[in-house]
């Protein structure tokens, strides 16, 4: 039962991956480092296919391996998030509490994201 949620939830992760690709509201990474670790608990099969998968087999494996985000993807997702977040905290008429909640957010996904490093250590 277990193995088999865990493998719905990696398809469901992974759908919102794909759907990340094609809105820039939605971040890519995360869910296909989730689908990861879903799969990890129930697919040996669709785990080795991510960390085999040509874009998305490098940052998976650093991330499993040494827990690393790479610069490049910090800057990409920084700079998405933030853009995402400014256009309705500062042009739709939302209620306060809708943009605290959605910069309080953001802000604590930043602050995660930059507290990872960004290369492998050498210890």
């Amino acid at each position: 039962m277990r193995r088999s949620l865990n493998f719905i939830l990696g398809l469901c992760c992974l759908l919102l991956a794909a759907i990340g690709v094609l809105l820039p509201l939605l971040p890519t990474t995360p869910f296909v480092l989730l689908a990861a670790f879903f799969f990890s608990r129930s697919s040996p099969r669709f785990h080795a296919l991510l960390l085999n998968h040509r874009l998305f087999g490098p940052i998976i494996r650093d991330w499993e391996n040494y827990g690393v985000i790479p610069l490049r993807v910090k800057l990409f997702s920084s700079s998405m998030m933030l853009v995402m977040v400014s256009y309705p905290v500062f042009f739709q008429p939302l209620p306060l509490w809708v943009d605290v909640s959605a910069v309080v957010t953001v802000l604590i996904a930043l602050v995660y994201i930059w507290s990872r490093p960004s290369v492998r250590s050498s210890i």
